[in-house]
């Protein structure tokens, strides 16, 4: 069994799939650094990431694919489910053997279970937008904690940049453990080392604005007078608005 070992990477599973057609032989299995071997593997081919490498075969999904398909590519790298990467990789290269057809064939369960992943980010994307509350801190900067199922953030920032262009903000992946700062020009990938116990579900009190108390206390007393308690459907509301959402928001609570 021939099996390749990459950094993770994006740009290191194409270079992947560029090492796999200069050496005319496939991968059955794909590792990441520090991962043991399978059994039976016959040989494990090294592949270094090579921007060139990589920007070559995007290049080539460029001309073989709409945006629209390029962009599922990617949506489903941020999916993070196991063995995902060998899915693209296999999916890539009927791409590159047959043409940009191919991906619209759901009979083909490559195919199927990409397009499945992709729809399960675009979905976390959504939720993001909607269920992230920003919180005001002491210092001007506004906060939001988040807990995505997928890796969604960085799907997502173009909407946060755009959507809060005037504020300083710092949207934070607890699962991940890294966020994005956006400083009024530009969005940084930050990780908080030290983070002096604020980065948890909500910001504690001690380090909120005095007008962001007085606002959430408002949006929690309208949120309340809004629900019509013989009416509430927990079933429904998990549905829509899922539970692991629910400890990031003010209303919540």
């Amino acid at each position: 069994m021939l099996v390749f070992r990459y950094d993770k990477s994006f740009d290191g599973l194409l270079s992947a799939l560029f090492d796999a057609y200069a050496m005319r032989a496939f991968p059955e299995q794909l590792i990441g650094p520090g991962e043991p071997e399978p059994l039976f593997t016959e040989r494990v081919h090294e592949v270094a990431t090579d921007p060139a490498h990589a920007a070559r075969v995007w290049r080539g999904l460029e001309r073989r694919l709409v945006v629209r398909a390029r962009s599922m590519l990617v949506y489903a790298w941020h999916g993070e489910q196991e063995r995902s990467d060998l899915l693209m990789l296999r999916c890539m290269r009927r791409v590159f053997d047959e043409g940009g057809g191919v991906l619209a064939d759901q009979a083909d369960p490559d195919m199927k279970a990409l397009h499945r992943l992709a729809l399960k980010v675009s979905h976390e994307c959504e939720r993001l937008r909607q269920f992230v509350r920003l919180q005001k801190a002491a210092d001007g900067t506004y906060f939001a904690a988040a807990t995505p199922e997928h890796d969604a953030l960085p799907l997502s920032l173009d909407y946060f940049t755009d959507r809060f262009a005037d504020q300083r903000w710092l949207i934070y992946d607890r699962r991940r453990d890294y966020g994005y700062y956006y400083d009024g020009r530009t969005a940084r990938r930050v990780t908080l080392e030290d983070d002096r116990g604020m980065i948890a579900d909500k910001l504690a009190d001690r380090w909120l604005a005095e007008d962001e108390r007085q606002f959430q206390l408002l949006w929690k007393n309208y949120f309340r007078a809004l629900a019509i308690p013989q009416r509430i459907n927990e079933r429904q509301q998990r549905r829509m608005m899922p539970r692991r959402y629910w400890k990031h928001l003010t209303e919540m609570e």
